[in-house]
């Protein structure tokens, strides 16, 4: 039985190649132009991956020097920019923007972007909070504009074959979800001075005017004031196949507890659970940045039929009962890659087609960890109406 699924699965991956190969379609006066806004690690690995799929960058963006000039050196011919506003109403040709900038500026940045008429891949998670992703939605339904929201999983080929399985009822009925991230990464924050300029003011934007701590920037997900933590950062991308998977609506509860272990300085803790009472099921996300066993992301499915764990090496589904040393009935190895679901967005912004991660699946991913981080900083289960903006 194994093997006859896996060969179905391979030939089925085969048959759908051309849906996940990057094609070579831009010709040299037809290659889109984009701006690259927010020139962190993220950005600069985003910028390249879409030049390599044959975008240009004609623009970058960043209001910490040593960020700008970095990208500005893997971009070829790419101007500088300081304010993203100047950035828009100079650069009036390009085809879209790439934002990769700390959580709070989400929201006017891709508000921005739609203002001027451009389309749009913005990192996740979509939002800082519950209002905002309302905020967001509107504003792009009410545009003409392709956005798509960087949640990669949604494009991966090896994803899209393993929810095949589970709709066709190899798990049965799914009782529990659990998603974990464990990485051994956490240490003390640096707040050393930073090398180089910044712009405080500009990083501040929306956020409450303090004096600068370097450590602030340079572990923007941290802090309360600029981002949700890991639990809507990396949350945003497990819920989301939680969600995508069992065609579940967001979660109705929440409850969590977490706490800085080692992360001295930070606000957001490095180490949490938090519980989800789902359409039919829990869900159980945990994230401990102090240790390192089953390295990594991974999110097990269980239903009373079988038990599927998707992880970085690919997935793998157990039949019940479950006996030590049992042998996966269908297992996979596949990556998740970040090319394909640039591609799908260069495709749709050709075609005018919806791509693979819209604001409202943005919506619904982060709904979730929102909900958690208001349950554990309030000390009590948080529960969400089904507007995913009405708590209480």
């Amino acid at each position: 039985m194994a093997h006859a699924r896996r060969d179905f699965f391979k030939a089925a991956a085969v048959t759908a190649a051309p849906l996940f190969i990057p094609r070579s379609v831009w010709g040299a006066n037809d290659r889109p132009a984009y701006a690259l806004i927010a020139s962190g690690g993220r950005g600069r690995y985003l910028n390249g991956h879409f030049q390599k799929l044959g975008a240009q960058c004609v623009a970058c963006c960043d209001v910490y020097k040593p960020n700008l000039e970095k990208a500005l050196a893997g971009a070829n011919g790419a101007k500088g920019y300081l304010d993203y506003h100047e950035l828009l109403a100079a650069e009036k040709s390009i085809d879209f923007a790439v934002l990769a900038p700390p959580d709070h500026h989400h929201c006017p940045m891709l508000l921005a972007v739609l203002e001027a008429g451009k389309d749009c891949y913005a990192e996740k998670p979509l939002s800082y909070n519950l209002e905002q992703s309302v905020t967001m939605v509107d504003a792009v339904r009410k545009s003409d504009r392709i956005v798509q929201v960087g949640m990669q999983r949604r494009s991966a080929p090896s994803l899209i074959q393993a929810k095949k399985l589970v709709d066709e009822g190899i798990l049965g009925r799914i009782t529990v979800v659990k998603p974990q991230w464990n990485w051994n990464v956490a240490r003390p924050l640096n707040n050393s001075p930073l090398e180089g300029e910044l712009d405080w003011n500009r990083f501040l934007g929306s956020a409450p005017k303090r004096p600068l701590e370097p450590m602030r920037p340079r572990y923007w997900r941290y802090f309360r004031d600029y981002a949700g933590g890991n639990m809507t950062d990396q949350g945003t991308h497990l819920m989301d196949v939680v969600l995508w998977f069992t065609g579940s609506a967001p979660p109705k509860s929440a409850v969590a507890s977490g706490y800085v272990a080692k992360m001295t300085g930070a606000e957001h803790p490095d180490v949490f659970s938090a519980v989800f009472e789902m359409d039919g099921f829990l869900a159980n996300w945990t994230l401990d940045y102090c240790n390192a066993y089953q390295n990594g992301w991974s999110i097990t499915f269980m239903g009373d039929k079988g038990t599927m764990i998707l992880d970085e090496a690919g997935y793998r589904v157990y039949a019940e009962p479950w006996k030590a040393a049992a042998e996966p009935i269908y297992q996979e190895a596949a990556p998740v890659p970040i090319e394909t679901h640039i591609q799908n967005f260069l495709d749709c912004i050709k075609s005018r087609q919806q791509p693979n991660c819209t604001v409202e699946i943005g919506q619904r991913a982060v709904a979730g960890p929102h909900l958690a981080n208001i349950a554990m900083y309030s000390g009590r289960k948080a529960r969400l109406a089904a507007d995913l903006v009405t708590v209480s």
